[in-house]
C-alpha cells in the first residue's frame, strides 16, 4: 500500500493505494469511500480483494485530510469534487466505486456531476433522511441527537443517536415519548469532555443527510448504480432510506449481509460479516442483482 496526499485549494486529500496503477488485471480501480468512517473502516473489505487495486481515500476535515478552507461544515458537492479530483489524479480512467452511508451519498453526487468518473457505484445504505414518508419526523428525531450532544456531550448524544438509528419503522409519537437514553447502558462515557464538533453527532454533516439526488442527471450518466441495504437494516432508519432512494431512481434495492456496518470487523464495536459482505459485492460488481 502506498499512501498519497493531494494537495488542492481546499484540502490536502490523503488517500492509499493498494495495488499497481495501471491496474494489472485491466478493470478500474476499485474505490472504497465512507463518511463520516475514513480509510481506516475499509481495511477488513480490502483485504477481500487481493487481486484488485483498492483505493481507500479520508474525506476533506477527517482523519489525515486536512482542510484549508476554515470552514467545518460537510457537504456532498464538496465532498464529490474531492473524490473527482483524485479520481483524476490517480490517472487511471473511470473507477468502481463501493460508497458507504453519507460516502454513498456522496457517490450519488459525484456521478450527477462528474459521469465519466464511476463505471459501477455500489451506494450502500444513503441516510436521505427527507426522503422517506415519515421526512419531517426523522429530521425532527435528528434534532434530538444534536440537542443531547450540544447540551450533555458525546455519550449522551451517542446514546440518542443509537436509539434513533435502532428504531424499526416510522418515528411516531411512540419514539418521542421514549426517556432519553442513558449513557453508561450502551458502555459510553457519561462524563462531557466539552468538544462539540462531531460530524456525526452535530449539524455539521446535515447536508448530506438532507441531499436529493439529482434524478435525471443520474438517469443521463452511463454509470451503473446500485443501492445496496443490509439484510438487517430493512426496518430501520438507513434500511428505509436506502428502499427510498431506489424507488427514487426507479429501482429496487440489493440486499447484503449484515446491517449498516456489514463490512466491518470487530475492530470497530459491533461487528459485521465482512467475509460475506466481501463475497457479495464482489458479485454484485461483476453484475449480479
Amino acid at each position: 500500500m502506498k499512501t498519497h496526499t493531494l494537495d488542492t485549494a481546499g484540502a490536502d486529500l490523503v488517500h492509499d493505494v493498494r495495488g499497481p496503477l495501471p491496474t494489472g488485471d485491466g478493470r478500474p480501480p476499485l474505490f472504497m469511500i465512507g463518511h463520516p468512517m475514513d480509510a481506516s473502516g475499509f481495511v477488513a473489505l480490502a483485504a477481500h480483494f487481493p487481486e484488485r487495486t483498492v483505493v481507500t481515500c479520508d474525506p476533506r476535515g477527517l482523519g489525515r485530510s486536512t482542510r484549508k478552507d476554515e470552514r467545518t461544515d460537510h457537504t456532498p458537492e464538496t465532498q464529490a469534487e474531492d473524490l473527482h479530483a483524485v479520481i483524476k489524479a490517480l490517472g487511471a480512467g473511470p473507477v468502481e466505486m463501493f460508497a458507504s452511508s453519507g460516502g454513498a451519498v456522496t457517490a450519488l453526487a459525484l456521478v450527477a456531476r462528474h459521469p465519466s468518473d464511476v463505471t459501477t457505484l455500489v451506494a450502500h445504505e444513503p441516510p436521505l433522511t427527507t426522503l422517506i414518508p415519515d421526512g419531517p419526523a426523522a429530521v425532527r428525531a435528528r434534532a434530538g441527537v444534536r440537542d443531547a450532544y450540544e447540551k450533555r456531550g458525546w455519550g449522551a448524544g451517542m446514546a440518542v443517536f443509537v436509539a434513533m438509528t435502532s428504531w424499526e419503522g416510522e418515528f411516531t409519537d411512540a419514539y418521542f415519548a421514549l426517556p432519553e437514553p442513558d449513557p453508561a447502558a450502551f458502555g459510553m462515557p457519561t462524563e462531557d469532555d466539552g468538544t462539540r464538533d462531531d460530524p456525526l453527532l452535530s449539524d455539521r454533516s446535515w447536508a448530506i443527510s438532507d441531499y436529493r439526488p439529482d434524478v435525471d442527471a443520474i438517469a443521463e450518466a452511463g454509470t451503473r448504480v446500485v443501492i445496496a441495504v443490509g439484510e438487517e437494516s430493512r426496518n430501520v432508519q438507513t434500511g428505509r432510506t436506502s428502499v427510498a432512494t431506489a424507488e427514487l431512481l426507479g429501482q429496487r434495492v440489493t440486499v447484503f449481509p449484515s446491517h449498516h456496518g456489514g463490512f466491518l470487523d470487530g475492530e470497530f464495536g459491533y461487528p459485521g460479516k465482512p467475509d460475506e459482505f466481501g463475497r457479495r459485492l464482489r458479485e454484485v460488481l461483476d453484475g449480479a442483482p
